[in-house]
């Protein structure tokens, strides 16, 4: 029970932390999330823990809150900055990617303590990052869509829950599915591929509909300024 309490508190401490950065930089500070968010992410995501019996990775609720960001831009300043969101994300983990893949090639000086544990985590990203880029461009572009229809479907402000939800439900099970496919596929027997598979996708719908409180209160926030 130890890691299901320690998990909702982590929910709690990361959107706080979102709602903090989106109230003191506006739409800047919802780019700015989404930017370190897939790089968290994804070195996040090397960790496995158990809960409730089943084996689960890290990473979850850091990628959950990259849909909460594109969303919200959809909501309060339209599709194309919704898409510009997720271009930056795309971007940022796509360089983040070569960089510590160069940092890695550097030589360590013999008393380094660094280099083994940066290879821990970062010789494993390429596949990480290959799994992460195809599932985040098919799945955030797809949420986009159709968080964009559904504000045609059910256009009210009170609906924003069927928008945020309605998108997420779907995208995110395509996302789960290509990135656990490519990532995780042939490295982990199969029953732990499985559990991973159905726990990810679990974990990020159930952080994604705790997500929607936290919208609603992102929404309301005024900016004099903001383009």
């Amino acid at each position: 029970m130890y890691n299901f309490w320690l998990g909702i508190g982590f929910v709690l401490v990361n959107f706080t932390l979102f709602l903090i950065c989106y109230r003191s930089f506006g739409k800047m500070g919802i780019y700015a999330w989404i930017g370190f968010a897939t790089i968290l992410a994804n070195i996040q995501v090397v960790k496995t823990i158990e809960m409730f019996g089943f084996a689960m990775t890290l990473g979850n609720t850091m990628y959950a809150s990259i849909y909460l960001c594109t969303d919200l831009l959809n909501e309060k300043y339209g599709e194309k900055s919704a898409k510009e969101g997720v271009w930056f994300g795309f971007f940022t983990l796509f360089a983040a990617t070569i960089i510590m893949q160069m940092v890695l090639l550097f030589e360590p000086q013999p008393s380094d303590i660094a280099h083994d544990a940066l290879a821990t985590i970062f010789e494993f990203m390429p596949r990480l990052a290959l799994g992460s880029l195809v599932s985040y461009y098919i799945s955030q572009f797809l949420d986009v869509r159709l968080f964009t229809w559904l504000k045609k479907v059910a256009p009210r402000p009170d609906q924003l829950w069927i928008r945020n939800n309605g998108s997420t439900v779907v995208s995110q099970f395509v996302d789960t599915l290509i990135f656990c496919t490519i990532a995780f596929l042939g490295k982990f027997p199969m029953d732990v591929w499985f559990d991973i598979l159905i726990t990810t996708y679990l974990i990020k719908f159930i952080v994604s509909a705790a997500s929607t409180p936290v919208i609603y209160i992102a929404r309301s926030f005024q900016f004099e300024k903001e383009s």
